[in-house]
């Protein structure tokens, strides 16, 4: 498997999808309720999708791909599958807000090998191969440093579908960063906040139970330029996307600002 051939179909993908997003958001949408849980979908998510669906089908047949809208194309269980969110953002979208963007993630035998992310408002895309660290658009590596504030950390937060409002584990970890924090963002576009935490525009993320989707290009990319992700109780980060929703309950954050964000939360 080439893995660089993989990134360019991958990055030219995402950035097809963003320019469509990009038209799309200029023009009246037509927003649906999706499920039970407050979240919508709108046209531009299903032609977003499509457009990824046939631009990665069509250079991997074999592969698997894993969509937001569509769900599962192609047969589980294989070595390759893909994971695309054609509009994360979608209610930001709904109500005028310019801040969304598409995610593309490729996994073999379930662990994130490479991971894209690109925003059209902004025309940046950043994307990583494990190991190989994280690049912009620009092709300036990403590596961000870390310079504590005396008021307290910028944190994003973020949770997966379907949490109930009364969760008790929800109410005190936002508590927590409430009272700990200088500002907790919560974007509705996960991946937006982890191209941000890659950059060094903020200082890390807390997350509870986070979709399955919309996490590993993000998570990926941000573990490439340095980031160190941990489960909520500080110990080992589960990858795979194999795992139940609670493995994907997470703090991340520079290495040197780590121990600190952990101890703001117990």
């Amino acid at each position: 498997m080439d893995l660089d051939h993989a990134r360019t179909v991958a990055v030219e993908a995402a950035e097809a999808a963003g320019a469509l997003l990009l038209e799309g958001t200029r023009k009246a949408l037509r927003v649906r309720a999706k499920g039970t849980a407050g979240d919508v979908v709108t046209d531009l998510d299903l032609a977003s999708e499509k457009l990824l669906l046939e631009r990665i089908l069509t250079a991997f047949p074999t592969h698997a791909v894993i969509a937001e809208e569509s769900g599962l194309v192609g047969a589980s269980g294989g070595e390759w599958t893909w994971l695309v969110d054609p509009l994360d953002g979608t209610n930001n979208v709904a109500i005028g807000l310019p801040t969304y963007v598409v995610g593309v993630a490729l996994c073999r035998n379930g662990l994130p090998l490479l991971g894209v992310v690109h925003d059209p408002v902004s025309r940046q895309t950043w994307s990583a191969v494990r190991g190989r660290g994280a690049l912009a658009s620009s092709g300036v590596r990403l590596a961000p440093g870390h310079a504590p504030s005396p008021h307290g950390p910028l944190l994003a937060w973020t949770q997966g579908y379907g949490i109930a409002r009364d969760d008790v584990t929800v109410r005190r970890l936002k508590t927590a960063l409430d009272l700990g924090a200088r500002r907790v963002l919560q974007l509705w576009a996960p991946l937006l906040a982890w191209a941000m935490l890659a950059r060094g525009d903020i200082d890390g993320i807390v997350g509870y139970r986070a979709g399955v989707v919309d996490l590993p290009a993000g998570a990926l990319l941000a573990q490439e330029a340095g980031i160190e992700i941990r489960a909520l109780d500080g110990g080992p980060y589960e990858e795979c996307i194999e795992g139940p929703g609670e493995q994907r309950s997470f703090v991340a954050a520079h290495p040197s600002a780590l121990p600190a964000l952990l101890g703001l939360l117990h």
